[in-house]
């Protein structure tokens, strides 16, 4: 487990201070590391704007804060964590506008130099993947580049139309 770390789709956080939850696992990490991966995180400017900063104590589960700033928080961790593998659950699936931008920033920094596996349904989220596989009734159905699958007309490809024309559908 030392090698993985997860960023879930519904994240997790402890009744306890926001600096206690990003060095969840390592407390004797010293405040500058922790510092330094909110900033990674985009999740240092909000923290300092709250009336304790770092010494807020957060309600369980995270209930004070917004979706994307609980996100950004548990990427803080797993950059604490600092592991060569990175599970990514639907990460941005419950992002509002106004956080995506920090969130998907935050998720570069994490992924950087990293083996990463990304479940995701958000055509933002894995654009740029080296390697997309597609899953279909439990079996790999394709594999490739963005690019390539698109070229391959198959899932992939009429997953990407769809959510084309459902964008541009209008009354």
């Amino acid at each position: 487990m030392k090698n993985y770390s997860f960023v879930f789709q519904n994240v997790y956080l402890f009744h306890d201070t926001i600096a206690n939850n990003i060095r969840f696992g390592q407390p004797e990490v010293s405040m500058e590391k922790v510092i330094e991966a909110a900033k990674k995180a985009c999740c240092h400017d909000f923290i300092s704007a709250l009336p304790n900063g770092y010494d807020t104590i957060i309600g369980e589960g995270g209930a004070n804060l917004s979706g994307g700033e609980r996100q950004r928080i548990s990427i803080a961790r797993a950059i604490m964590k600092d592991s060569p593998v990175i599970i990514l659950d639907e990460a941005t699936a419950n992002v509002d506008p106004e956080n995506e931008r920090d969130l998907m920033a935050a998720i570069h920094e994490l992924t950087k130099e990293k083996t990463v596996i990304m479940i995701a349904h958000r055509l933002k989220t894995v654009r740029n993947a080296d390697q997309i596989v597609v899953i279909d009734k439990g079996h790999i159905a394709e594999q490739g580049t963005h690019n390539e699958l698109i070229a391959k007309s198959g899932i992939y490809a009429k997953f990407i139309d769809s959510r084309k024309k459902a964008v541009s559908w209008k009354l």
